[in-house]
């Protein structure tokens, strides 16, 4: 098998991480089977390409290199699988700006984003947005592609990442206007999964936990209810609740979120009341200044 091409800079950073996990230029020339003046050449390219030739390895106590605070940014991104790390990435990692990686649930998204962002904007602090599910989002960081995300619970089995709960929601009973629930019920101060049968219902998709979580109130209370959709996010859900004069079972996000003035809720009676948490998601032992700005802003309002 011929040995494989690395993209240039994958060259330079595989000689600085070696330099700085070997503790020298020449061990880490030893290391890679090349000459000294090939891992410290690619280090300096590695400087002028990332961050205008500024510093990222120096000599410390002992003559023993040590990481500047951009030298620890990049370093700490290296974790990362090797296809991820493109130029843009790097730049970022390596910035004299501080930069936060922030993954966030896409309804989350509708109701933490704005603050979020204001937060940023206020300490000068570059955001790096993406979105995505509970897998997605704890495999991300996992693999230190985030500095922080925001889920629900439950989330998948994870090693390697820290976690804090923001907020815990009970359940709710949503409905569309024109549905019968919403004629029938409106007084009611609160509804039992028992009042849902017989009823247009959108659900979670299947692999959600919430999905299973309605299967199995509705299968313990002998309740059948007439599907008409199912999804994954409130941005889609609303919607659905009006076009079908529907019902659904979510989580109440209402300390974070009014839900439209059309649409009726109710707390959910259950005889073992179940809840949701907003969690926050960050690497094991890593949890950058501008991600602990972001968390302490959100403690606030959440």
């Amino acid at each position: 098998m011929p040995p494989r091409k690395l993209l240039r800079h994958l060259v330079w950073l595989e000689s600085f991480t070696a330099a700085v996990e070997a503790g020298s230029i020449d061990s880490a020339a030893e290391h890679l089977g090349v000459a000294r003046s090939v891992v410290s050449e690619h280090i300096r390219s590695l400087e002028m390409a990332l961050a205008d030739g500024a510093t990222l390895l120096e000599r410390g106590p002992g003559r023993r290199l040590q990481l500047t605070a951009r030298g620890e940014r990049l370093f700490a991104g290296t974790q990362t699988p090797l296809h991820q790390l493109d130029m843009k990435r790097l730049i970022d990692l390596a910035s004299a700006e501080p930069v936060v990686r922030l993954g966030l649930n896409p309804t989350l998204s509708l109701s933490l984003l704005g603050k979020v962002a204001q937060d940023a904007a206020a300490r000068g602090l570059k955001l790096v947005l993406s979105f995505g599910g509970p897998h997605e989002l704890t495999r991300q960081v996992q693999t230190r592609q985030l500095d922080l995300a925001l889920d629900f619970t439950p989330l998948p089995p994870h090693e390697g990442v820290e976690s804090e709960s923001l907020l815990r929601m009970p359940f709710v009973v949503l409905a569309g206007p024109g549905s019968a629930l919403a004629s029938t019920a409106a007084a009611r101060r609160s509804l039992h999964v028992r009042d849902l049968g017989g009823q247009p219902f959108v659900d979670w998709l299947r692999d959600d936990p919430y999905g299973g979580a309605n299967s199995a109130r509705f299968a313990a209370h002998g309740v059948t209810v007439a599907e008409v959709a199912r999804v994954e996010s409130f941005l889609l859900l609303y919607d659905l609740l009006r076009a079908f004069s529907a019902c659904a079972i979510a989580p109440d996000l209402r300390r974070m979120h009014p839900f439209p003035p059309d649409i009726h809720a109710w707390p959910l009676e259950e005889e073992e009341p179940q809840a949701v948490e907003v969690v926050a998601l960050w690497p094991s032992g890593a949890l950058s200044l501008g991600a602990s700005t972001l968390l302490d802003g959100l403690r606030q309002p959440v």
